[in-house]
């Protein structure tokens, strides 16, 4: 049922081809672009990333990850514009919400619209078979100061989606003059550990039990759809649950489309110009 609280509204649902981190990067900011210049109505868009990719939070060290090591495995590094700790995309689902600063659904401070957006990620874990529930832990989760930890499996931030006491679908979220971007992960499947072969602290020391420890740590706090539920969901599967959660929450009907020509063309500037820069990437 649509939340009373909202008109309803039509948004873009762009469901994307896998691509890599830059090019994912690049197009999200520019839908924020397009969003901002009133060329576009918000946008809710769903995609995965090939090669994998080490994404790294806007304020994170480049120093936290093993550049040589990264390249070996064939996995790309790409910084986000949005903060927090350092996330291995592969084997998931990651949404982006991008939208301007007057979207009721996002206006107000960012826990307020945190908490909003929230729920209908929520609606959709649970729709999958998830007993999820929101963490009301109180950690900063805007990511704009040096995370303690380099890796993305620490004290969820409030909001986030939890279950059995551990980390499930985390997100991040953006302030710019042009508007608003959220984006955040849903791990279907896969080993959470790999991110340690190529990030430090798990580099620090070649003592394996330093190691079990570091594994063991992460996998008491974080974990996946396959983990819960014994089966992965597929791709398709959770996407278009994630798009009726939305529906059915926020009171959104959908139109949906792939970026324009100006939107694809800006992305590809932005590609070289930014997300696969090394001035950019390797900033601080």
């Amino acid at each position: 049922m649509d939340d009373p609280k909202y008109k309803p509204a039509l948004w873009r649902l762009i469901i994307s081809r896998p691509a890599s981190g830059a090019y994912n990067m690049a197009i999200d900011e520019a839908l924020l672009q397009s969003v901002g210049a009133g060329g576009s109505p918000p946008v809710l868009r769903l995609y995965s990333w090939i090669p994998p990719c080490l994404s790294l939070g806007y304020a994170q060290p480049f120093s936290d990850v093993d550049p040589d090591k990264t390249t070996k495995l064939g996995w790309d590094i790409v910084r986000r514009m949005t903060g927090g700790r350092a996330i291995l995309h592969t084997d998931e689902l990651t949404y982006a919400v991008i939208a301007p600063n007057t979207e009721p659904r996002l206006k107000g401070g960012i826990l307020e619209s945190y908490m909003r957006l929230s729920q209908a990620l929520l609606k959709a874990v649970l729709d999958l078979g998830i007993p999820a529930q929101a963490s009301v832990q109180t950690q900063d989760f805007s990511g704009n100061t040096k995370p303690k930890n380099p890796v993305c499996f620490s004290v969820p931030s409030k909001y986030e989606i939890t279950c059995q006491g551990k980390k499930l679908l985390g997100s991040a979220q953006a302030r710019k003059k042009e508007g608003i971007l959220q984006h955040g992960s849903l791990p279907l499947k896969g080993d959470l550990t790999r991110i340690l072969k190529i990030l430090k602290p798990g580099n620090e020391t070649e003592d394996p039990q330093y190691t079990l420890n570091t594994r063991s740590a992460m996998l008491s706090k974080a974990t996946t759809m396959e983990n819960i539920l014994g089966r992965a969901p597929n791709w398709e599967e959770a996407a278009s649950t994630f798009v009726k959660a939305f529906e059915d929450t926020l009171g959104i009907a959908f139109t949906q489309g792939q970026p324009s020509a100006e939107e694809t063309n800006l992305a590809h500037e932005l590609v070289k110009e930014k997300y696969a820069n090394p001035t950019w990437t390797m900033r601080i």
